[in-house]
C-alpha cells in the first residue's frame, strides 16, 4: 500500500498543532528529531501498536513525518527541513518546550535501535 504524503504548502498550522497536541506523538517528533530513519519496530511507547500506528498516520496526515515502506516493513522520519521551512521555528519552539517539561519523554527506542 503506498503511503499518501501531504504537499505541505497546503498543510494548515492548525493540523500541525493538532497532531503535536499529543505527549505520544511529541515523543515520536523527539525521537525522530536526530535526523535519523527509523523502521517503526524501533520506536517503543507505552500503547498498542495499533494505537502506535494510528499516532504515526497522524503524524505523516499532518506533513511532519515521511512514510516509505520496504516490503513488509515501515520505515519513518521526521520532515524537519521541509516543516523549517513552512513553519520556521516551529519545531524548535516544541522541541525545546517539550525537553525542559519532559513531554514525550517516556517514548523512546527499541534497545537494538
Amino acid at each position: 500500500m503506498r503511503q499518501e504524503h501531504p504537499d505541505l504548502e497546503r498543510v494548515k498550522l492548525t493540523d500541525v498543532m493538532s497532531a503535536l497536541g499529543d505527549p505520544v506523538r511529541i515523543g515520536l517528533v523527539r525521537v525522530l528529531s536526530d535526523g535519523a530513519e527509523r523502521g517503526w519496530g524501533e520506536l517503543r511507547a507505552p500503547v498498542a501498536k495499533s494505537t502506535l500506528s494510528h499516532h504515526l498516520k497522524t503524524l505523516r496526515n499532518a506533513g511532519l513525518t515521511w512514510t516509505r515502506e520496504e516490503g513488509t516493513r515501515c520505515f519513518v522520519r521526521l520532515r524537519r527541513a521541509e516543516v523549517d521551512a513552512r513553519f520556521p521555528g516551529l519545531l524548535d519552539a516544541v522541541l525545546a518546550a517539550a525537553a525542559a517539561e519532559g513531554v514525550g519523554g517516556h517514548v523512546g527506542l527499541s534497545p537494538t535501535g
